[in-house]
């Protein structure tokens, strides 16, 4: 390598790429973009033309596409040099790089904050398992930190990069969830009712998520609110998407309903 700056190229949320620290933004305009996404979003593999091509015109390409996909690279490679005030020749040898078919970014010039994320959400998930909870909720909650907003926000994707990113948004739910049953598990029920409120309300059918919201509200003592949780799910579900709650959920309500009252509640 031929500096030594720590860098990384950020997509979950807009993309943009830091270096020792300092954030920088790509100034690109959308295909462009999408382009630089796609390699991203498979370091070290090479993205072949008419892959790039497809996810940027579907099935009806231009004539002149492949031509086009070229002057994209190289939009692509001055943005990354303006970003990291490096030259084009190292952008070139170091980080986009041209292969035979196609072309590779590489992740040994700068980590997808996307893996950062995931190996800190596998450190978590091991620490659980191992029944150290402070550090399982530590380090679930770094990871998830590194989310500031939807994968690719700022790219138009096609379909790969939509894969991609649905990919990426499962993986957040996830942890998530993993997330607020460690909390519960170790008696945060205080902090986990916050963080489900405003999960739920982001997911308004995901049914997982209200089950540890109506088990967190219970063991806080707010059995009729966990209830009310239940009922307004159920009515989105049924006027919504024609579909009843599924049994896990509905066992957590009639578990609820056939617990003693709490302080009167």
């Amino acid at each position: 390598m031929g500096n030594s700056w720590e860098k990384s190229v950020q997509v979950l949320g807009a993309m943009r790429i830091t270096r020792d620290g300092e954030v920088e933004s790509l100034t690109l305009a959308h295909k462009p973009r999408t382009v630089l996404a796609m390699l991203v979003a498979h370091p070290d593999q090479v993205v072949s033309l008419p892959t790039l091509v497809r996810e940027l015109w579907g099935d009806n390409p231009p004539a002149s596409a492949l031509r086009v996909v070229q002057t994209y690279i190289l939009q692509a490679r001055k943005a990354l040099s303006q970003a990291t005030r490096l030259p084009i020749k190292v952008i070139i040898e170091e980080a986009l790089s041209t292969h035979a078919g196609g072309y590779m970014f590489s992740e040994s010039f700068a980590r997808l904050d996307y893996h950062v994320y995931q190996e800190l959400v596998d450190s978590g998930r091991r620490a659980l398992v191992n029944g150290d909870l402070a550090a399982g909720v530590s380090c679930l909650g770094e990871a998830l930190g590194i989310w500031r907003g939807s994968a690719f926000a700022d790219v138009v994707v096609g379909r790969m990069l939509e894969s991609r990113r649905r990919q990426y948004e499962e993986s957040r739910l996830g942890a998530l969830e993993t997330l607020a049953e460690a909390k519960i598990g170790s008696g945060r029920h205080l902090e986990v009712t916050a963080d489900l409120a405003a999960l739920t309300a982001e997911y308004p059918y995901h049914e997982g998520l209200h089950s540890q919201y109506m088990r967190a509200l219970e063991k806080a003592g707010r059995r009729a609110q966990a209830l009310e949780v239940f009922h307004r799910l159920r009515a989105g579900l049924v006027s919504e998407l024609g579909i009843e709650p599924g049994q896990t959920i509905s066992r957590v309500q009639f578990s609820i309903l056939n617990s003693s009252p709490i302080n009167g509640v």
